[in-house]
């Protein structure tokens, strides 16, 4: 009775990694839903930071520098900053302080074009110095200057300025922009890197890319394989 022949050590290490590459592919996640909304930041002097606190609680001080972005984003690390000025000065510098009132430096941004709802074009960014009471809130200060504010039955911010004219933190199946630098632990930058119309790159590190690639390491084992076979036969 022959003996069964025992596989090749080339070919036993090809089918290990054969099975490797495929369970990195198929484990390779998919885009994540994300959510359109108004995100609330404020800014420490330095840079963004996401609000702890929504702005219909949070009670800013005289000086402070409030930021409104409207986005998709997956989560509060996910979401783009606001855009343009963020300095105190540059918005408030020629507002001068009085007694009983708090001046407040808002920063709106309305997002871009591939953020927006179906039918609706972002308006440009706007910058504005809110005095209000000094017991008022950032929403206070924001309905000082950019009405018509637009909230639903809980008490989230659905629009600024009348915009998005309909909707209010709604779901977007398979939101993946790419958020460059402008992420809530990012740099501060001047304008989106990523994100807008063009969006031929987000997929380059995508499931297919890996397929690619697993197959072109499979390709090249195999070959090892098979010339290890012949020197073993020779």
């Amino acid at each position: 009775m022959t003996a069964p022949r025992r596989p090749l050590p080339g070919a036993v290490l090809l089918g290990a990694l054969l099975a490797a590459v495929l369970a990195a592919v198929g484990a390779a996640p998919a885009h994540a839903a994300g959510y359109r909304y108004w995100s609330f930041w404020e800014h420490d002097g330095r840079q963004w930071t996401y609000a702890t606190q929504g702005p219909g609680t949070l009670r800013p001080a005289d000086g402070d520098v409030l930021g409104f972005r409207f986005a998709v984003g997956e989560d509060s690390a996910d979401v783009d900053r606001p855009r343009g000025a963020s300095s105190f000065a540059a918005i408030c510098g020629r507002t001068d302080p009085a007694p009983g009132t708090k001046r407040i430096a808002l920063s709106v941004d309305f997002g871009t074009p591939a953020d927006a709802p179906s039918g609706e074009s972002p308006p440009k960014g706007r910058t504005a110095c809110a005095r209000v009471p000094g017991d008022g809130t950032a929403a206070d200060a924001l309905a000082a200057v950019l009405k018509p504010l637009r909230y639903d039955s809980g008490s989230l911010l659905c629009a600024v300025a009348g915009y998005p004219r309909t909707g209010c933190g709604e779901q977007v199946p398979d939101a993946a922009p790419d958020k460059g630098g402008e992420r809530a632990g990012g740099q501060e930058s001047a304008g989106k890197s990523g994100g807008g119309g063009d969006r031929s790159g987000e997929d380059s590190g995508g499931p297919a890319a890996g397929l690619a690639a697993g197959a072109a390491v499979v390709a090249l084992l195999g070959a090892a394989a098979v010339r290890q076979a012949r020197r073993r036969r020779s």
